[in-house]
């Protein structure tokens, strides 16, 4: 399929004039064929890093619907450079990587053709006759940051140990609507999780099945009609500063899954919740060492805290 960009699309986005009824028709569509590696602009592949980059009149469009190797996923959300594996520390028990947006921690049933950095891990370990790597906590798919991976089952329980007492700390950033008042505090919640809606809920604070969730918070930016914050996880539930942000009127900016009809239409486009995990520290699990790591924002993420501050005014805090 090819295309030629005509004026009346001029400045359109790409992902956008993809999904238009003479191309691909959807948003959905669009999305998956630059995520297989099925788009090209001028000649040039497209990744999904691409898809706001604005067309031009004139602009070349190809999809290559067949194009071998393209039935699953050649990038994370994020695409490009951000969209591969960096790996932050490494020794012969444990691995710390840096996770771009877009990519699972580990695979799932339902997911099975989606990339993952366990799979990411276990081809790196296999070229230099290593183990596979084991789990040890995950951050969600369309969050970017820090997450570590023991290379030995023994390494893997004393790490899961620390985490399921709460030792590790454990800071993220998020962008938010709104402003925090006070500026700095803690989210107390009891939740419980919806396996059949894969969601996490608020529950009632004498609900057997649910489970604490507490997070420090503190604003480090203001834009305005959004902020910076940094959140530190007291407890780690699945999705757990999402669903707390959400239920203090303080969405993330990007968020897809925790809003709750039309008074969560906001008008900050960013393709996922604006959530990094930003800075990781636990025990090592032989030597007992303290390690601390930090994963700086993603382009992303950068790029939104700059456009906010432009339109706000602002050159930083």
């Amino acid at each position: 399929m090819r295309f030629v960009v005509a004026a009346d699309a001029e400045g359109a986005r790409l992902d956008r004039f993809l999904a238009g009824a003479a191309q691909l028709g959807s948003r959905q569509r669009a999305s998956r064929a630059l995520e297989r590696g099925k788009v090209f602009v001028n000649d040039a592949e497209a990744t999904p890093a691409d898809a706001g980059r604005r067309v031009h009149t004139g602009d070349r469009v190809r999809v290559w619907m067949d194009r071998p190797g393209s039935a699953h996923r050649r990038w994370g959300r994020s695409g490009g450079a951000e969209g591969r594996l960096q790996i932050v520390y490494e020794d012969p028990v444990l691995i710390v990587v840096n996770k771009p947006a877009g990519l699972l921690t580990v695979p799932l049933p339902r997911r099975g053709d989606e990339p993952c950095v366990e799979e990411q891990l276990a081809d790196h370990l296999r070229s230099r006759g290593k183990r596979k790597p084991l789990v040890v906590h995950r951050i969600d798919r369309d969050t970017s940051g820090l997450v570590v991976f023991a290379t030995r089952a023994e390494a893997q329980n004393r790490l899961k140990s620390q985490f399921r007492r709460h030792e590790p700390e454990r800071l993220y950033l998020a962008i938010v609507y709104g402003i925090p008042s006070p500026a700095s505090g803690t989210w107390r919640d009891r939740l419980v999780w919806d396996q059949a809606a894969l969601i996490q809920k608020e529950t009632h604070p004498r609900d057997p099945h649910g489970k604490d969730a507490v997070s420090d918070y503190r604003v480090v930016e203001r834009f305005g009609s959004a902020s910076l914050l940094e959140v530190r996880l007291k407890t780690g539930k699945r999705n757990q500063i999402r669903l707390q942000a959400r239920l203090r009127g303080h969405t993330l900016v990007g968020e897809q899954r925790y809003v709750y009809g039309p008074d969560d239409l906001r008008p900050i486009d960013f393709p996922r919740q604006a959530l990094h995990s930003y800075r990781l520290a636990f025990r090592h699990p032989v030597t007992g060492q303290q390690l601390s790591f930090e994963a700086p924002l993603p382009g992303d993420m950068v790029e939104l805290i700059a456009r906010l501050r432009i339109q706000t005014g602002r050159s930083g805090v």
